[in-house]
């Protein structure tokens, strides 16, 4: 079955240099191309792609919140993102945000392919160490093994999401929590670590290797 695919740009050359990529992908098929995050939430609520293709920064309304309506709307649409930026913190909020796959602007025409196919499979593409080696590090529980400070099990794991800068909606998202008890925890973080606000707390959890 065809793979039917949106990408979301809003640099035209950009954007007509990914197009091409898949023009010679039988199995692939571009349904539409949008310049902006709007677009992109319009376009597949309309046409239903298997797959959209969308970069992070995008005017109107940026990828990552674009990502997070379409994961409110229609979730069975498989969204890869991507950007010309090797930023941990867009991996970081992809993954918050339920992205199928991140691929860097500069990567080869066979990444982007294995991405796409990837995704619409919904599989991880095995070049991609970026979303996996995030999405487990957000994920786990365990507790450093040298920190004397007395963080819970789940405060290390919402420490992690704050190294990353992710906000308390995108962390509440991530680990299907209410935002409430996000900033809950997020408060006895900092009274624990004794930090006056979100970004002194992150300083400490990159030192110690979190993030």
């Amino acid at each position: 079955m065809s793979i039917k695919l949106i990408v979301a740009d809003d640099q035209e050359v950009i954007r007509k240099g990914v197009v091409r990529i898949f023009q010679d992908e039988e199995n692939i098929e571009i349904i539409a191309e949008v310049c902006s995050g709007s677009e992109a939430v319009a376009k597949t609520l309309e046409l239903n792609p298997t797959v959209l293709l969308m970069d992070v920064m995008m005017p109107e309304l940026d990828g990552l919140r674009a990502l997070a309506e379409l994961r409110d709307k229609s979730p069975q649409t498989r969204v890869v993102m991507m950007s010309a930026h090797d930023n941990p913190t867009y991996v970081a909020r992809s993954v918050a945000l339920g992205a199928d796959g991140f691929v860097l602007k500069e990567a080869s025409a066979e990444d982007f392919v294995e991405a796409v196919n990837c995704a619409a499979r919904g599989e991880m593409p095995v070049k991609e160490g970026r979303l996996n080696r995030i999405q487990d590090l957000l994920g786990k529980r365990l507790d450093p093994v040298a920190d004397e400070v007395p963080l819970t099990k789940r405060e290390y794991q919402v420490l992690r999401h704050l190294a990353f800068g992710l906000s308390n909606r995108e962390i509440g998202r991530s680990l299907s929590i209410s935002i409430e008890t996000v900033k809950e925890h997020v408060q006895n973080i900092l009274r624990k670590l004794d930090a006056a606000d979100r970004t002194e707390a992150a300083v400490w959890a990159v030192k110690r290797g979190l993030a």
